[in-house]
């Protein structure tokens, strides 16, 4: 289905396909969560969920997070609700107080889903939406590419995801930020501007403001696109790994005293990659924990080059090996 109607601008008319797409599958009678900063991402994605989730049968609501770290926060929430309530969408304003927990970026994120998850756990939403572009895809793969985090950071952000038992959707993932900045103009919508989006000493504004425009300049267009398309490529790759870890786990692990044991002649059987993808996974899912490349190279060492070496200390427990088994327990 297209928007060709006359006069329809071409930008709402993609940013409505957009949210089209990801409210379909939704159940008709549920209310649907827009998280609304005020920036045109949001702004746009408010707007066209308010034209689409009624046609669904669905309620569209907002919600804003006034986190408190710009002058007159509260007045810049309390109009972007106005904002939301014109467009037709039941308008939350919530106050939370951001902790410094992994720096002022990473604080504001985690106390913004924690709102947005405990609002659509109270409002009984069906998902919560939040407007995050192509542009902002392929921020996060670079950043994940000049960390070094390996494929599950540069696989990105994912279209639906889960916040805690919450659905998470970003139907704008594939939306370019400059097409949510026309939306806005052609509907008349002010959008807020958030002065730390300009902020050099934040790591994404500088991708944002400085390296994207430079590859752009010096390789040529389409350097977020190709960016965005690593990130479904890798995503995909890790879904079939997930598959077949999901297969094999079963038939190789067994519970020992206080963890858990894996064969080592079966992973010793398999390839490199998925090897690693075991490990990894055997500790994160008994232990919650996540190992970095280095740590989950020292483990596999066990199993491909052991010359008898001891014990090896992780987060949360231990490996070492033993009867032909690789055991990890809890570190008391």
């Amino acid at each position: 289905m297209t928007d060709l109607r006359p006069g329809l601008d071409p930008a709402v008319a993609e940013v409505r396909r957009a949210v089209r797409r990801a409210l379909a599958p939704l159940p008709p009678g549920s209310i649907v969560l827009v998280g609304l900063s005020g920036g045109a991402d949001s702004l746009a994605l408010a707007a066209a969920t308010a034209f689409e989730a009624p046609k669904l049968g669905l309620r569209p609501a907002s919600l804003t997070v006034d986190h408190g770290l710009q002058e007159q926060s509260a007045d810049i929430a309390a109009a972007t609700a106005r904002a939301a309530t014109a467009l037709g969408l039941d308008a939350l304003v919530v106050r939370v107080e951001v902790g410094d927990a992994g720096g002022p970026e990473a604080a504001a994120r985690d106390a913004r889903y924690r709102v947005l998850r405990d609002a659509a756990r109270d409002t009984g939403a069906a998902a919560v939406l939040v407007g995050h572009t192509l542009d902002d895809q392929a921020e996060t793969v670079l950043l994940g590419l000049a960390r070094g985090a390996g494929g599950t950071s540069l696989q990105g952000m994912a279209a639906a995801s889960d916040l805690e038992g919450v659905p998470l959707l970003r139907p704008l993932l594939e939306v370019r930020r400059t097409t949510t900045r026309a939306a806005c103009a052609a509907e008349g919508l002010e959008p807020w501007d958030d002065p730390h989006n300009l902020d050099p000493r934040f790591a994404r504004v500088r991708v944002r403001e400085r390296v994207l425009p430079v590859l752009e300049a010096e390789l040529g267009p389409g350097v977020a696109e190709a960016l965005a398309r690593t990130a479904a490529q890798l995503r995909e790759d890790a879904e079939a790994f997930d598959e077949m870890i999901g297969e094999t786990i079963e038939d190789i692990v067994e519970p020992a005293e206080a963890g858990i044991a894996v064969s080592v002649a079966a992973l010793a059987a398999n390839p490199a990659a998925l090897r690693h993808r075991i490990i990894r996974h055997v500790v994160a899912a008994e232990f919650h924990e996540s190992l970095t490349r280095s740590q989950t190279l020292e483990v596999a060492r066990l199993v491909t080059d052991w010359n008898g070496q001891g014990p090896i200390d992780l987060p949360g427990c231990r490996a070492r090996r033993e009867a032909g088994r690789l055991v990890f327990v809890a570190r008391s």
